[in-house]
């Protein structure tokens, strides 16, 4: 009974409940729905699946799983053999030490201002060369405001013995150090959030172009793509700022913003912006533009990794998916140390409506006399009675 009325508390301090439907085998997998991010803590602490029987209330253990892309790496060992100069530019040719397939190769100038286009090729035998990549450009800009560097090249894989990178450039110039990689990428499961409003303004005194973003609700965001309609070539430093909190004041409401990500949007690659997971509703955009002309924006898109619970169910009972407890901590499960043991094949869950959690009102402890004159007679009547033992003892002294 008293583990009954505990668990029974523990809900009660909770704000919002979903009944879990068709739990029907040990573990099962749900995905959380948007709607609920805009009423839990910040680091998603205060889940918790409760399983209500005829006898007991029981807590039934899950797993927190973001569905982020996974990246592997892989570290192609090689060797420069070459380092020619012809009439288009400089030749720097790479053999690789084993027969494996590439596709990035990560390039390190000695000079620190410049802007380059290169071609890659690749080849078995050096007689007979095929393009990988064609009039691709690369760029350093370094000075007293400005530290930019794209030099990392990106195609599809390629499996060659030999590498030949032709840097199309007259002028002197020195490769001080390059890697090769083999990256797999194991894409990450995103949902789209819509934008109800976008206003775009620019600050000319800041010399600047700020866009506020409103979402439909609070969310949790982890990537944001600005796509821009100039075709010139552009580099601008941006930061991106979540609305945090808001004071009401006499000349209006007053919002305060933290930054979530500084970059450069540039016309070099695509504008995708990784995010830590943040939740948030309200976005705002600052593009510096200096002495620049504002660019135009085509368009804006907010993504978010999905977030699921992997949860084990050991009894029958009626289940449910509780949240909003500003109080509550992150728990510590056992199966967070056994995650490997976890089936890979889930069943979903279908998760209910949003509840309300209706909270037991506590009876107002009654004072032992609600009229305060009744307070007022008894305190007259101890000052009278201290008065005469007072004159009493002056009597008798």
């Amino acid at each position: 009974m008293g583990c009954f009325a505990f668990c029974s508390a523990q809900i009660e301090s909770y704000n919002y409940k979903r009944a879990l439907n068709d739990v029907s085998t040990e573990w099962h997998k749900l995905t959380l729905p948007d709607a609920v991010f805009g009423k839990v803590n910040s680091d998603l602490s205060d889940f918790r699946i409760y399983g209500i029987t005829k006898k007991d209330t029981i807590e039934a253990p899950y797993l927190l799983q973001v569905l982020s892309e996974k990246i592997v790496s892989k570290t192609i060992s090689f060797d420069i053999i070459n380092k020619t100069k012809g009439a288009n530019g400089y030749y720097f040719t790479f053999q690789l030490n084993s027969e494996d397939i590439i596709n990035q190769i990560h390039l390190n100038f000695k000079e620190q201002n410049f802007d380059w286009r290169i071609e890659l090729q690749g080849s078995q035998n050096q007689q007979e060369w095929f393009t990988i990549l064609e009039d691709y450009r690369i760029m350093s800009i370094k000075n007293e405001t400005t530290d930019f560097k794209f030099t990392k090249l990106d195609f599809p894989d390629a499996k060659y013995r030999f590498f030949r990178l032709l840097v199309k450039q007259k002028d002197q110039l020195e490769l001080q150090s390059a890697q090769i990689f083999k990256y797999v990428i194991t894409e990450g499961s995103f949902v789209n959030h819509a934008i109800k409003t976008m206003a775009i303004t620019d600050d000319k005194n800041q010399k600047a172009t700020v866009i506020n973003l409103d979402l439909e609700q609070s969310v949790s965001i982890s990537q944001l793509q600005i796509d821009v309609a100039n075709t010139f070539d552009y580099y601008r430093p941006l930061k991106i700022e979540y609305k945090s909190d808001s004071i009401k004041t006499e000349k209006g409401w007053k919002y305060s913003y933290r930054t979530i990500k500084n970059a450069i949007l540039n016309s070099l690659e695509a504008n995708r912006f990784k995010i830590s997971n943040t939740i948030a509703k309200d976005l705002k955009i600052t593009i510096y533009n200096g002495d620049n002309q504002p660019l135009t924006t085509k368009d804006i898109s907010v993504k978010g990794y999905e977030h699921q619970l992997v949860g084990r169910f050991t009894e029958p009972a009626n289940y449910m998916l509780v949240y909003g407890n500003p109080a509550a901590r992150t728990p510590n499960y056992d199966i967070a140390k056994f995650e490997t043991k976890i089936p890979k094949a889930l069943k979903a869950l279908k998760i209910g409506a949003e509840q309300v959690i209706i909270k037991q009102k506590q009876e107002k402890v009654k004072p032992l006399f609600e009229n305060s004159y009744w307070l007022w007679a008894i305190i007259l009547i101890v000052i009278l009675i201290l008065g005469g033992f007072t004159l009493k003892m002056l009597k008798k002294s």
